[in-house]
């Protein structure tokens, strides 16, 4: 079974501001490396069976993290490795085709766990369709942004 899941900061929370930084301006306009770097800190969290993929102590920006799922799941799909890693840490996330399975493995801690296709796929495009709404609905200009429409699953 997979968890994945993300939340907003507490009100107060330093990163908290990352979402208020976003909301000045024209969100339609926000260049790809603002939104991908500088906005939307989130708390994250990613359990495969009984494996902390991503722990939910962990602050990411949910842009990047949403473009490097995709990515990665547009590899899987295409019969090809892949791997997502994190701008606030060294840790890559590797996943490995494994016949009809995807071994995940990490650059940094020693488990290893393994998941149907179909299912991480699954995860993968829920997850990148609560970050779409998520985002839009709590600035209605990033709809229209080129980098946000790239996150909803093809």
């Amino acid at each position: 079974m997979i968890h994945l899941s993300f939340s907003l900061p507490e009100p107060g929370s330093p990163w908290r501001r990352t979402w208020e930084g976003a909301k000045q301006g024209d969100p339609a306009g926000i260049a790809e490396i603002d939104l991908r770097y500088k906005y939307f800190g989130v708390n994250v969290e990613m359990l495969v069976d009984s494996v902390e993929v991503i722990s939910k102590r962990r602050f990411v920006t949910l842009v990047d993290l949403a473009l490097s799922l995709s990515h990665a799941e547009r590899r899987i799909s295409s019969g090809e490795d892949a791997a997502f890693g994190f701008t606030e840490s060294e840790e890559v996330i590797h996943l490995h085709l494994d016949g009809d399975l995807i071994a995940l493995t990490s650059s940094k801690r020693p488990w290893r766990v393994t998941v149907e296709h179909e299912e991480l796929a699954s995860a993968f495009s829920s997850f990148l369709r609560e970050v779409h709404s998520c985002l839009t609905s709590e600035i209605p200009g990033l709809a229209v942004n080129p980098v946000i429409r790239q996150i909803l699953p093809e």
